[in-house]
C-alpha cells in the first residue's frame, strides 16, 4: 500500500511541476491525488477505517486555518487594489536614473512583500514597472530583481509568504522572533544581488510622459489613502492579535477583513450600486485565485496521507542519517524548492521532523522558513511570484537561468551564511 500511495503522490507532483508543458492547472492533480490518496488508504485499511477519519478531520481542521487565512488576505489586498492604493506608493516614484530605480524598486519589493504576500507585490510591482520602464530588454532586469526581492521579503515576516505563514499557523514559528533572525539574512539575499546588478546598469531608463497632477487628483477621489493605510493596519494587527488572545491567527484576518470591508462599503455609500459595486469586498472576493487556495487544500490533504502511513518520519531518519548536517538539510531544502513548488516541501517537511524534537523558534524552523522562501528565486519556475511575473512579461526560461539565477544563487547562498553566523553570534 505504502509504495502504491508513493507511486500516486510522485505522478501527481510531476503533473504540477509540469503544469505548463501539460497545460493542466496544478490544482486538478493535487485534488486528484488527495482523494485517491486517502481512498486507497481508506480501502487498505478499512477495519481501521475510524482512526483514519479521525485523522483526515484533523488535517482538515489544520488545513482550513491556512486556507482561512489566505483568503482573508487576498481579500483584503484585491480591495486595496480596487480602491488603487497600491498607486499612492508607485506614484510618488519619479527617479529615472536606472540605479536609483533599481534600488527603489527592489527595496520597496522588500518590504511591501513583507506586509502583503510575495506573490501580490510581484504583480503590483511588474504592473508598476511597465509605467516606469519602457524599454523591453532593460525591463527584464528589474523583473528578475522583483523576482528575488519579493521572496526575500516574504521570508522575513509572518503573514509574507505561504510557507513562513504555514510554520507560523503550525507552531513552528513566532512572528517576533522569525522578524528579528532573518530580517538581515533575508536583506542580505537582496542587497547582494542589487549590488551585482549596478554595475552593469548605465544611464537612464526610458519612459512615456506620465501626469502626476491628475494622478493625485484620482487618489483623493477614490479613498485610496485610507484603504491602503486600513488595509496594512489590518495586516500588520493579526500577528498583534494572536500575541494577545493566543488564536490562530485566522481569526485576526478575519477580524481585519471586516474592518476593511465595512470601511469600503461607507466610503462609497452615497455612489450608485452600479459604481459602488467595482470597490465592494464582494466584488473583491470574486477576483481572488481560487485555484491556488484549492491546490492548497489537496496537495495538504495528500500530505497528510503520507504522514499518517510513516512515509515521512522514514524520510527524515534518511536524511539525518545521509546529510547529518541540519543546514545542509535546510540548504538543500532550499535549492529543491527552486525545482518544485515550496508549499509541498514544507508541509511534508513540518510533517517529517515533529514540533516535539524541535519547539518553535528552532534553528531548524527558521532556517526552513529563510531556505524554501527564498531559494525559489534561483529558478524562474521555483516560486509563484516567479512564475506570475513570468507569464507577465513573457520572460523565457533559459533567459532567467543565464541572466538571474545566478545572482539568485548567489544572494540565497550569502544569506544562508549571514543566517548561520547570526544564529552563532545570538546563541
Amino acid at each position: 500500500m505504502e509504495i502504491l500511495l508513493i507511486i500516486i503522490f510522485v505522478l501527481g507532483y510531476l503533473a504540477i511541476a509540469f503544469e505548463h508543458p501539460l497545460h493542466i492547472n496544478k490544482t486538478a492533480p493535487a485534488l486528484i491525488i488527495a482523494a485517491l490518496m486517502w481512498g486507497i488508504w481508506a480501502l487498505f485499511e478499512h477495519h481501521h477505517i475510524a482512526e483514519i477519519n479521525l485523522e483526515l478531520n484533523h488535517e482538515l481542521a489544520n488545513t482550513a486555518q491556512i486556507l482561512f487565512f489566505l483568503l482573508g488576505a487576498m481579500t483584503i489586498v484585491e480591495i486595496i487594489d480596487a480602491h488603487q492604493g497600491f498607486k499612492i506608493i508607485t506614484n510618488r516614484i519619479k527617479t529615472k536614473d536606472a540605479r536609483k530605480l533599481l534600488w527603489i524598486i527592489g527595496l520597496l519589493t522588500f518590504f511591501l512583500s513583507a506586509l502583503l504576500d510575495n506573490l501580490t507585490t510581484a504583480i503590483v510591482m511588474v504592473s508598476l514597472l511597465r509605467k516606469l520602464v519602457h524599454d523591453k530588454e532593460q525591463r527584464l532586469f528589474f523583473a528578475g530583481i522583483v523576482i528575488i526581492a519579493a521572496n526575500a521579503g516574504g521570508a522575513w515576516s509572518p503573514i509574507g509568504d505561504v510557507t513562513t505563514t504555514m510554520l507560523w499557523i503550525g507552531g513552528q514559528i513566532s512572528s517576533a522572533n522569525i522578524i528579528k533572525m532573518l530580517f538581515i539574512p533575508s536583506l542580505v539575499c537582496l542587497v547582494i544581488p542589487l549590488i551585482a546588478v549596478s554595475f552593469k546598469l548605465r544611464g537612464e531608463v526610458k519612459r512615456d510622459t506620465y501626469d502626476y497632477d491628475k494622478a493625485e487628483k484620482e487618489e483623493k477621489v477614490k479613498g485610496s489613502l485610507l484603504i491602503l493605510l486600513l488595509g496594512i493596519a489590518g495586516l500588520l494587527f493579526v500577528p498583534i492579535f494572536k500575541t494577545v488572545t493566543h488564536l490562530p491567527p485566522y481569526m485576526g484576518m478575519l477580524f481585519s477583513l471586516a474592518i476593511v470591508w465595512i470601511a469600503s462599503e461607507l466610503l462609497h455609500i452615497d455612489k450608485e450600486e452600479e459604481e459602488r459595486k467595482q470597490y465592494s469586498a464582494l466584488h473583491a472576493l470574486s477576483k481572488i485565485d481560487t485555484s491556488s487556495v484549492l491546490f492548497f487544500l489537496g496537495i495538504l490533504l495528500a500530505i497528510g496521507v503520507l504522514q499518517g502511513i510513516g512515509t515521512l518520519a522514514n524520510l527524515a531518519a534518511w536524511m539525518d542519517q545521509t546529510i547529518g548536517n541540519q543546514d545542509l538539510i535546510a540548504i538543500a531544502i532550499g535549492l529543491l524548492s527552486a525545482v518544485v513548488d515550496n508549499v509541498p516541501i514544507v508541509a511534508a517537511t513540518m510533517k517529517m521532523y515533529s514540533i516535539e524534537t524541535f519547539p518553535m523558534d528552532h534553528k531548524m524552523w527558521e532556517f526552513i522558513a529563510y531556505s524554501a522562501g527564498t531559494g525559489g528565486s534561483c529558478l524562474i519556475i521555483g516560486s509563484a511570484a516567479g512564475v506570475a511575473v513570468m507569464g507577465m512579461e513573457k520572460i523565457d526560461f533559459i533567459w532567467y537561468l543565464k541572466k538571474i539565477s545566478w545572482l539568485a544563487l548567489l544572494g540565497y547562498l550569502a544569506g544562508a551564511i549571514t543566517y548561520i553566523g547570526i544564529y552563532a553570534i545570538s546563541h
